[in-house]
């Protein structure tokens, strides 16, 4: 997942709305949506077919889980577990503070290759760093619109400042968020960049790491739009997801198989049920 944005404790009636690109290579297959989980909690979200995890986990109690790869000037290690792993693991819980207090416990230095994730729910709200050879960093977020790519969040991104910029003028024009969210996702423009971002790559063929971490890596001047199209990469699906007040309400997941420019989102809520099936 290559955009993630958690808008908590910002809207009326809904503490937490989640909005999400998945980009990827255009030939890794994947399901945009199945149940990931059957029961103990019910679990739904998109599955990485090859590596079998997930990057975005959302489970009947509301938690909500997002991931986004850290990069590395070397690459993704193979010998390391599959980062998709991580937002299971979180959704396996009850509330987000759980889920997160046991990936603190179970996740040993340098078992995964770098990543960060958005961990939250009607309660609270956690940023996860995972830096290379370190324990996950766990920090408590405030309410607001948090917004994450493939950079550290809190770091500078011309493509977070667009999808801010975006809200924003949602916002001024009276718009409410989660009608207005479709069509941020689906946004092509390429933001104007600091002059510290690279912005060519000779070679985007490792685009599970494309972004800047630690240290610099270059990336595609695509990569910058919040939706993204490449010859080989580029956004695969979309997903929105509100979570109500009230404890038992059943999260709403919408999902577009495809770029979110040209697919429809589908209401998934039948998927709650055990043997319910997709519109």
């Amino acid at each position: 997942m290559c955009l993630l944005v958690f808008a908590w404790k910002t809207e009326a009636g809904f503490p937490l709305v989640v909005a999400a690109n998945r980009d990827e290579r255009l030939d890794r297959p994947a399901h945009a949506i199945c149940v990931l989980r059957d029961r103990d909690p019910r679990v739904l979200g998109g599955r990485d077919d090859l590596a079998g995890g997930t990057w975005l986990a959302v489970n009947e109690h509301g938690v909500v889980a997002g991931l986004t790869n850290r990069p590395s000037p070397g690459g993704r290690d193979p010998t390391k577990r599959s980062r998709g792993e991580l937002p299971l693991m979180v959704a396996a819980h009850r509330t987000a503070e759980a889920g997160v207090r046991a990936l603190s416990r179970r996740v040993e230095p340098g078992r995964y290759n770098p990543a960060w994730l958005l961990v939250g729910d009607r309660d609270s709200l956690f940023y996860v760093e995972l830096a290379l050879d370190q324990a996950p960093s766990v920090t408590s977020l405030a309410s607001g619109i948090h917004i994450l790519e493939n950079v550290g969040l809190g770091e500078r991104s011309p493509k977070v400042s667009r999808i801010r910029s975006l809200i924003s003028e949602a916002d001024h024009g009276a718009v409410p968020l989660w009608a207005a969210l479709p069509g941020i996702l689906a946004d092509h423009t390429v933001p104007s960049e600091p002059d510290d971002v690279p912005s060519e790559a000779d070679d985007p063929s490792e685009p599970d790491d494309v972004g800047r971490g630690d240290e610099t890596v270059i990336r595609p001047t695509a990569t910058l739009a919040a939706c993204v199209h490449t010859e080989e990469y580029g956004t695969r699906s979309a997903a929105l997801v509100r979570i109500a007040p009230e404890p038992g309400a059943l999260p709403d997941v919408l999902v577009a198989d495809g770029p979110p420019c040209t697919a429809s989102f589908v209401d998934n809520s039948p998927w709650w049920v055990a043997g319910g099936r997709k519109p």
